[in-house]
């Protein structure tokens, strides 16, 4: 599970991903639950697009009243049969998120250590995902996105992370000459292939301080957020 990234930076979207950039203004350096921050798509023409979206498929504005959960990361093996993502799943709703590296808690040290995890010889990359359309009562249309993890019980470096006992997770890392058969895949049972963890031999992992602003408990899986800024 990851809970918070670094994105790519606005410079990158044209440059490193060759995609026309809708995304409007700057984004966080990093990214949390309910920030905004740039996905890819394609557009009719099957083009490269950026767009601007909140990380979270359901962000926290469009969660029923006295509800509270996170749609952040959607699990690989239950995609398409939670109601949180098997639509955006079978509508072939695919995207990547464009990221420098990501971060994730170590405990072998016996207390949570913040790691930050990236792709060898690339300073940027980009990560499978969903994303969701939501029409507003000004006319106008906002977005949001979500993460796509798999299993990492077996991956030698993914397996590192998290709290002793629980599960590994691993963000799905699309390598880049599949970025567009990622996304132009229509079909949901194709779509699975692309699910898969990326080279540990071809990945970098090391400690990084916690930014001031976060809090300590961000270091955990559980849903926090240690500043708010605009959604969209």
């Amino acid at each position: 599970m990851c809970i918070n990234y670094t994105p790519s930076r606005k410079d990158q979207i044209a440059e490193k991903f060759y995609a026309m950039d809708h995304t409007g203004s700057e984004w966080e350096n990093e990214v949390w639950q309910d920030y905004a921050a740039p996905f890819i798509t394609h557009d009719a023409l099957k083009r490269r697009q950026a767009m601007r979206g909140s990380y979270g498929l359901i962000p926290k504005t469009k969660l029923p009243p006295g509800k509270r959960f996170s749609t952040m990361n959607a699990r690989a093996e239950t995609i398409g049969e939670l109601s949180s993502f098997a639509r955006p799943w079978r509508e072939g709703k695919r995207c990547l998120i464009p990221l420098q590296n990501f971060y994730e808690p170590n405990y072998e040290s016996g207390v949570p250590v913040r790691w930050q995890i990236g792709v060898e010889g690339s300073s940027d990359f980009a990560v499978a995902g969903l994303y969701k359309a939501w029409d507003e009562e000004n006319g106008q249309q906002s977005f949001s996105f979500t993460q796509i993890t798999i299993n990492a019980d077996n991956h030698p470096m993914m397996k590192r992370f998290h709290q002793p006992g629980d599960e590994k997770r691993g963000l799905v890392i699309i390598p880049e000459a599949e970025y567009d058969d990622w996304l132009s895949c229509s079909n949901p049972d194709m779509a699975r292939a692309f699910l898969q963890l990326y080279p540990a031999e071809a990945m970098w992992a090391k400690a990084a301080p916690l930014p001031k602003r976060a809090t300590k408990k961000s270091l955990t899986e559980e849903e926090t957020v240690p500043r708010q800024t605009s959604l969209f």
